[in-house]
This record gives C-alpha cells, sequence and structure tokens, in this order.
C-alpha cells in the first residue's frame, strides 16, 4: 500500500507543530464539545461573551468577577490570570521579586492558558470574565494580546477605585498578592492611564460587591445591545 507524500506512516509520528516565535508551542484551535441545550445560552437571546476586568492589585477585581460570574442567569466561568500564573509550582517566577524574562515568559504563557480556556468556553455557550491587571502604558501586558488570545469579542472593563481604597485592600491580604504600598500607588497611577481611553470605567470607590457587579452588569448589557460604549 502506498501512502501520499508527507502523510504520518504507520506507527511513525506526525509532524511536529514548530514553537512560536515566543518559544510557545501554538495553541490548537477552539472546537465546540456537546453540552446540553440548556448549558448554552437561552434560546433567542444573545450569546456567550467574554468580560476582561481590568483593574489595580487591590481594586476588587478577582471578587467582583466571581460574584458576578456566580449570579448570573447564564452560565458563565470566571477565569483568573493570578490563578494560572500560579499553576507554574516549582519554578514560579514571582514578579515581586523582579519583572524579568522568566516571569514575563510564564505571565505570556498563563494569558495564552486563559484565553484558550476563554474560546472554548464560549465555543460551549459558556460566557467568561477574565481578570487581570493591565496597564495601558505598556503593550507586552497589554489589551492587544488578550484580543488576539481570545477574540475580538472581547470586552475590557476597567475598574479604578481611589488610592486609599486600594491601599486598605491591599494590607488586608498575605501571601504573595500582597504589595508594598509604594507598588500599590505606583500600579494606581499607571492605571489611571485608561481615562479617555474609551474603556467603560467603573469607580467603585464607594460600592460593595454586590453594587460594583450590578454596575458591570449595565455595561455588559450595553454591548451586548448595540455598539460598544468606547
Amino acid at each position: 500500500m502506498q501512502h501520499a507524500v508527507g502523510a504520518p506512516q504507520p506507527g511513525r509520528p506526525g509532524p511536529q507543530p514548530a514553537p512560536s516565535t515566543t518559544g510557545h508551542f501554538p495553541l490548537p484551535a477552539a472546537g465546540p464539545v456537546q453540552l446540553p441545550a440548556a448549558a448554552g445560552a437561552q434560546a433567542g437571546g444573545p450569546g456567550p461573551v467574554a468580560v476582561l476586568l481590568i483593574g489595580a492589585a487591590g481594586a476588587g477585581k478577582t471578587t467582583i468577577a466571581r460574584h458576578w460570574a456566580d449570579n448570573r442567569g447564564v452560565p458563565t466561568a470566571h477565569i483568573s490570570l493570578d490563578d494560572v500564573r500560579e499553576w507554574v509550582r516549582s519554578g514560579f517566577a514571582d514578579p515581586q521579586a523582579g519583572w524579568n524574562e522568566h516571569s514575563e515568559a510564564q505571565y505570556r504563557l498563563a494569558r495564552r492558558t486563559c484565553g484558550f480556556s476563554a474560546r472554548n468556553f464560549l465555543a460551549n455557550g459558556i460566557s467568561c470574565i477574565i481578570d487581570d491587571a493591565v496597564f495601558p502604558d505598556r503593550p507586552v501586558v497589554g489589551l492587544g494580546g488578550w484580543k488576539r488570545h481570545v477574540g475580538p469579542g472581547l470586552l475590557p472593563v476597567v475598574l479604578l477605585p481611589g488610592l486609599d481604597v486600594v491601599l486598605a485592600r491591599n494590607a488586608a491580604r498575605n501571601g504573595n498578592r500582597r504589595l508594598s504600598d509604594e507598588e500599590v500607588a505606583r500600579i494606581h497611577g499607571r492605571m489611571a492611564g485608561w481615562y479617555g481611553s474609551g474603556l467603560p470605567i467603573i469607580d467603585n470607590s464607594q460600592l460593595d460587591v454586590v453594587a460594583a457587579a450590578a454596575a458591570l452588569d449595565r455595561v455588559v448589557a450595553r454591548s451586548v445591545q448595540g455598539p460598544p460604549v468606547w
């Protein structure tokens, strides 16, 4: 029996994908998994949405994202970039020890993993919300990468409470999630660059988790009903 040129031969592995220029192997395309009809979006309603909740350390993005996902009327997943980064145990490159090529590579890998997960959820009718501290002045960890990995329909929303609020919330943290006051102030100052960007911004300085999630709901509803609000 003859085999087509380039086809894998019996007993021999097929060609392996070449690594990308970032050193990572390309992700496979997300394919749908057959789920029961009730697990998808409501019949006749809008399809699943993907939200990227942006904020400084202490802005409340993880807590609000989790609450929002928990209380929606349609299936919704929560994906935390920090949680995925910390899947690496031995050899974890902690950015608090200094941002370098190793922490940047692990960040990129975590973002790609989150993006693949989000695409997989969306392909199967499940909305998702991702939280990450995306800086407006640093393209390497900017919106472009997220939109490449998740898709152009990604909806970025910024949480931007006052500095005193993020300092108080950060002080209640422990472990490697807690930053110095100086670092929190620096990050918060950089986040102010989102003003004037056209992205929807929620100042949750005076909002509890429920009220902030309701504000996020209104932003998402406007984006679904018409053109993006930014």
